[in-house]
């Protein structure tokens, strides 16, 4: 797997669930895609495995995957419960999903299949159009954020 995530990078600093990095969408195994509101990414299991509560409370070990929520399969790769993908916003307000999270940077993927490595920032829905606190044109993609849980 090689070094896993940092803690801090995965999760805010507030109480609870708020802070923890927002599941975008998710589709177990054999079921049918969730637009999720309140799943989250619980702790890393592998270098794309990651353990993720889901909309009813129930944890399950899901591949991350860098597609749309609507390309997600309903036959998930072995060792996991499903897939599930997370939104970064970068920079330049392009939409992405994120390939692979490293401690400082994601690997992400555009619709087109365009690939950035950027460096990301835990936001929240609204305040994320900026894509990331980094510095550079607007048209780098240098900088990348990706939506947190806020309240449950």
């Amino acid at each position: 797997m090689g070094r896993p995530i940092k803690k801090s990078k995965m999760a805010g600093t507030a109480s609870g669930v708020a802070g923890n990095i927002a599941v975008t969408a998710y589709r177990a195994s054999g079921g049918s895609k969730v637009d999720s509101t309140t799943a989250y990414v619980v702790a890393q299991r592998g270098s794309r495995l990651f353990k993720i509560s889901l909309e009813d409370s129930t944890t399950g070990v899901y591949c991350l995957k860098a597609v749309a929520p609507g390309s997600l399969s309903a036959t998930p790769p072995n060792g996991s419960d499903g897939e599930f993908c997370v939104q970064v916003i970068l920079d330049d307000s392009t939409v992405a999903y994120v390939e692979k999270f490293y401690n400082n940077t994601v690997h992400c993927v555009e619709a087109d299949g365009t690939t950035h490595t950027v460096k990301y920032s835990l936001g929240v829905e609204g305040t994320d159009e900026s894509g990331g606190d980094g510095a550079g044109a607007k048209d780098d993609k240098n900088t990348g954020s990706i939506d947190v849980i806020t309240n449950q």
